[in-house]
């Protein structure tokens, strides 16, 4: 039966495989947003040394879960710390590590997503990761750092599927390069504006420095892209009870220090809301934030050496931000498929309607 099971399962993963790479990106269907240039993948990976990596569990009728792992560097991060910064949006939500992030400005361990119930699982699984480092026997204390939206219209949140042998897949499974979108690893069971979510990646340059975004999309509101009200067209009405969530993790390579990674993910906000985004009540909207900057990890307590870019030259860094915040949310929808679990069953974004909308409105350029 369990073997049964798992060739099922196989299957059904195969057919999502399938149907996503129908799927274009946002830019890839001529939808340009924004003016900075993005980087060669549009994606968080374009920042040097960035891996993601995910574990996606989607078993019998009832399970469509996973856990996403967005790694600073493939180092040891306790030992080689980089400055974090988390803002916060609406807290309505879990997001392990985020005071000690805040109080120290430093980030020593893979910034996890995954399912509401399952945090304290992933957190557990997380710090005994860490512990099993070489060169971390005499550690004592870990701050994991562990964000979540609540996948429980797809999956059975309640069972806390995802668990030790998820997260180590996923911090393994952690790579540079162009990366995984839609309904897989943390987004696998999430809903954005009554549509199928999931993961979604872009990037910008500016002054010399890249900006790169993931986002976990969960969250509702009255879709907009590119300005134009595509979920009225859609016959999709605006939730005025759209609760929900959304964590958007930003990586650049700029050395930034926690105060203006924390005011970068701060902007983060502003690009969610030209998608729409409603920030309801019942919604965790966080943004997590670091610099990949060599020169400003903290190794062994030593304070870092580095020019820090001042206040002056932040604006174009604020801008990419908002630019690929808004990209990425996008192709979260674009490269996500309709998902069937728990009883029901969420549809992707229609692409031909919804680009024939933007067409009218004269938004709709070459692929790129």
């Amino acid at each position: 039966m369990n073997a049964v099971c798992a060739i099922l399962a196989a299957a059904v993963a195969f057919q999502f495989a399938m149907q996503e790479k129908k799927r274009p990106r946002a830019r890839e269907a001529g939808i340009v947003t924004g003016t900075l240039p993005p980087g060669p993948l549009n994606a968080i990976t374009d920042v040097p040394g960035v891996l993601v990596g995910h574990a996606t569990l989607i078993r019998a009728e009832n399970v469509r879960t996973g856990v996403t792992a967005v790694l600073p560097h493939g180092g040891n991060l306790f030992r080689e710390k980089v400055p974090g910064a988390v803002f916060v949006g609406n807290g309505f939500g879990k997001l392990v590590g985020s005071t000690q992030v805040n109080e120290l400005g430093e980030i020593e361990t893979p910034i996890l997503l995954t399912s509401t119930l399952s945090v304290g699982r992933v957190a557990d699984a997380l710090i005994e990761y860490t512990l099993a480092l070489p060169g971390n026997e005499d550690v004592r204390s870990v701050n994991p750092v562990v964000a979540e939206t609540n996948d429980g219209r797809l999956n059975d949140v309640r069972g806390r599927h995802v668990g030790r042998e998820e997260v180590f897949a996923a911090i393994r499974n952690a790579r540079s390069g162009a990366v995984e979108e839609g309904a897989v690893g943390a987004g696998t069971g999430t809903v954005a504006f009554g549509f199928k979510g999931g993961i979604g990646t872009a990037s910008r340059r500016a002054e010399g420095y890249t900006v790169g975004v993931l986002v976990q999309t969960n969250f509702g509101g009255d879709l907009m892209i590119a300005g134009i009200p595509v979920g009225r067209a859609l016959g999709e009405r605006p939730e005025p009870q759209a609760d929900g969530s959304v964590i958007v993790v930003i990586a650049t390579d700029a050395p930034v220090d926690h105060r203006n990674l924390r005011r970068m993910a701060a902007r983060s906000m502003l690009g969610l809301a030209r998608t729409g985004a409603a920030a309801s009540n019942g919604s965790g909207d966080y943004a997590i934030a670091f610099s990949t900057a060599p020169e400003l990890r903290v190794r062994s307590g030593a304070p870092p050496q580095a020019a820090l870019v001042p206040n002056d030259a932040m604006s174009p860094l604020f801008l990419a931000v908002i630019e690929a915040t808004e990209e990425a949310v996008y192709n979260s929808l674009f490269r996500a498929t309709t998902m069937t679990g728990n009883g029901r069953t969420v549809e992707a974004l229609p692409l031909e309607k919804t680009l024939a909308i933007l067409r009218r409105h004269g938004v709709l350029g070459k692929p790129q």
